[in-house]
């Protein structure tokens, strides 16, 4: 008799099944491991290291070109800018990594690739990209944990739950093909050319760790045809994906390591079993949560509803001593929304965890601090301050867009720190951004030029910063116009003169709503213009 056809996969993704002896049944994998050693173990510090770099390198040049490029063309930037840095010996990898693959999900939401060392022991890595902060379909992700759902991708015994947007992202993980062929398939024929017993790092942060936490335990129900691996878990700020069920079975798998390292004053891996705890951050010199911050947290807690959600691992913690000098942005520390929220961005940065494992910084995308004019017609001569422009012409490392325009004529100074380039065609106040091959600078209301003017009006600074009502205040920064009205959170100050670049003022009677924040933002409407809030503009009121 013939054998019955089996159901067509989900349209769009690759037929795993049609993999030849890739897949055991997952009963019979725990049935073969139950007697294997539970022990937990952490990594050395030299691995964490290297870990958290391959994780740092996954967030290389995730968001799109401001004026547009398609999948294909985003992948191969991405894949130029990994191999950049896996080839530079300063970083903790070394240079002694090589990309072997690389996924990208057809939303630009999940991102894996796989390397392997080349240093000379036999070691693998599945590298999962955390959060992409403008991506919709990675907020949805994070958030949807209201719903749980079986995950039985695992080889668990017993049903085990994992969140329904952790299931999304894994699923895109382990279906994402390129060039035909997806992780799966793409490390089976990797450690088919390797030397006996390899060992795989399934190695993610913040989104990313939480996805690696069920892609790892995934990997081991493989039936691997030809030397089958052995595993390590080494997850940074990762979120928690599951429930009790989930990290106990997680944990009871064999492990090389099974690692979940973590700030404890980053707000993101307290998701979502800790997360009321963030109400009394931060200790001095701050900043204290405020009335808002509070409600938010209560608000984001609230999201699980009846679910517990238990993060597995051996849990290695980084920087007890908050207020040290490196441990917190000395920046953002009034008791304010926007410095809470940026002091809750340094604690969960990959550039924050490198530092506190002391692995050197992996180079970030180019950064626009300035330009020059920031109005003017079409065609204007315009000179852009900054760093990581980028200096090799073959690889076409730069390009520049004014909002969704490109700009065709520019050039790059010899050290990648400056450009000249002319206005394109458009119209409007625009975004001026920078793209390479290692990502796109930040769109900022700091940095957009005008068409035709007038001058986008800007807050650079303001003296002193704290004080009482009737405090003399100097508001000094650019583009203010005849007639400026200078706002202290929702009130009006009193104006007492004012030039293009200073206007002085005294401040107002401060919002005397007992949940009103002490911190309020400096802004001035002028020129059509309601200048955008930063931590050098805000106000302290002291009494």
């Amino acid at each position: 008799m013939g054998r019955k056809p089996e159901p067509a996969p989900p349209h769009g993704r690759p037929d795993i099944r049609k993999l030849p002896r890739l897949i055991d049944c997952p009963r019979t994998y725990w049935a073969s491991t139950r007697g294997a050693s539970m022990t937990v173990q952490s990594l050395d510090p030299t691995t964490r290291k290297v870990t958290m770099t391959l994780a740092a390198i996954a967030a290389t040049a995730a968001t799109p070109r401001p004026s547009g490029e398609t999948l294909s063309e985003q992948a191969a930037r991405i894949t130029l800018g990994v191999n950049a840095h896996l080839s530079d010996p300063s970083l903790a990898t070394g240079g002694d990594w090589q990309l072997l693959w690389l996924g990208l999900s057809p939303d630009n939401a999940n991102l894996v690739y796989l390397v392997k060392n080349t240093s000379g022991p036999n070691e693998f890595a599945v590298v999962i990209r955390g959060t992409v902060a403008d991506n919709a379909t990675d907020m949805l992700e994070d958030l949807s944990v209201g719903t749980v759902v079986p995950f039985t991708g695992c080889g668990s015994p017993q049903p085990v739950s994992v969140s329904k947007g952790a299931m999304a992202a894994f699923t895109q993980v382990v279906t994402v093909s390129s060039n035909g062929v997806n992780l799966v398939q793409a490390l089976d024929g990797a450690i088919r050319r390797a030397p006996a017993n390899p060992t795989v790092y399934v190695v993610g942060h913040s989104l990313g760790g939480c996805i690696a936490t069920m892609v790892a335990p995934y990997l081991k129900v493989v039936k691997w045809p030809v030397n089958t691996p052995q595993f390590a878990l080494s997850t940074f700020a990762a979120p928690t994906a599951g429930d009790q069920g989930f990290a106990d079975f997680v944990n009871s798998l064999p492990w090389v390591a099974n690692e979940h390292c973590y700030n404890v004053w980053d707000l993101i891996p307290q998701a979502w079993a800790g997360l009321a705890a963030a109400k009394n951050w931060y200790p001095t010199p701050g900043p204290a949560a405020s009335f808002y911050v509070k409600a938010l947290i209560s608000t984001i807690a609230s999201l699980p509803g009846p679910n517990v959600y238990v993060q597995p691992g051996d849990a290695y913690t980084l920087n007890p001593d908050y207020g040290t000098p490196g441990s917190y942005d000395p920046y953002a520390t009034r008791s304010s929304e926007e410095d809470f929220m940026a002091q809750v961005a340094f604690q969960h940065a990959n550039s924050t965890y490198l530092g506190q494992i002391g692995a050197p910084a992996v180079s970030s995308g180019p950064v626009v601090t300035s330009f020059s004019p920031t109005f003017g017609p079409i065609g204007t001569e315009i000179t852009i301050h900054g760093s990581g422009f980028g200096t090799d012409p073959e690889l076409a490392e730069t390009v520049v867009d004014f909002g969704t325009l490109p700009c065709e004529k520019f050039t790059v100074n010899g050290d990648g720190t400056q450009i000249t380039c002319f206005a394109p065609e458009g119209t409007g106040v625009v975004d001026v951004q920078v793209t390479s091959i290692l990502g796109t600078s930040s769109a900022s209301l700091f940095n957009q030029f005008a068409y035709d003017g007038p001058q986008p009006a800007v807050v650079l600074d303001i003296s002193p910063a704290s004080g009482t009502a009737e405090t003399k205040v100097l508001v000094n920064g650019v583009g203010f116009a005849e007639n400026p009205v200078v706002y202290f959170g929702n009130k009006t100050a009193d104006l007492i003169s004012a030039t293009s670049t200073q206007i002085t003022v005294r401040a107002p009677l401060p919002d005397q709503s007992p949940i009103a924040p002490s911190t309020v933002n400096v802004r001035v409407l002028t020129n059509g213009y309601l200048t955008p809030t930063a931590g050098s503009n805000e106000f302290s009121y002291t009494g």
